[in-house]
């Protein structure tokens, strides 16, 4: 697999713009993953932080089923990877998990978060309300924050990268 990364026109309207930098976004977390081994994907940055590129990727699984369905489209989707008793569940692996799993349960839920985001203007506010505040959010929002989620959590993909193999870029 090959991860093509497009920046957005410099001159889209605003929702073609949101949606370029969030694809950007999507596609460069993808990119810093690629190439690598099960056992490089399950590396942690540092002790003690229990980050690592597989976890990332499963974190983002949830921030997008969370946002999207959840709060969006107001849909029950319960967490894929975490509990009350594992509120960090996605960074934990057990020897059954899998790379491809994980990427692939990542790619279904962008294509869920793609579905339901087309149903909604930027203006219109969010089916649903956040769990722990009760807010509800316009998609403007919603997009604005994924790209800030994805952007922050690219940084410390670019760390972990460099950690693993060396490789380094933007």
């Amino acid at each position: 697999m090959t991860t093509e990364r497009h920046e957005p026109s410099t001159t889209a309207d605003e929702r073609t713009m949101l949606e370029g930098w969030l694809e950007y976004h999507r596609q460069t977390l993808a990119w810093k993953c690629e190439g690598l081994t099960e056992d490089q994907l399950r590396t942690p940055s540092a002790e003690p932080s229990e980050l690592t590129l597989m976890g990332l990727v499963r974190h983002m699984t949830e921030v997008e089923r969370s946002w999207f369905r959840r709060v969006m489209a107001a849909e029950d989707a319960g967490p894929v990877y975490y509990s009350d008793a594992d509120p960090d569940g996605e960074f934990h692996f057990s020897p059954g998990d899998t790379w491809e799993q994980a990427y692939a349960g990542w790619q279904a839920e962008i294509d869920k978060a793609r579905q339901h985001a087309a149903r909604f203007g930027l203006d219109d506010m969010s089916e649903g309300a956040h769990a722990r505040t009760g807010e509800r959010y316009n998609l403007r929002w919603i997009y604005t924050h994924m790209i800030e989620e994805y952007a922050r959590h690219n940084g410390h993909a670019d760390l972990l990268r460099e950690r693993i193999d060396g490789a380094t870029g933007e």
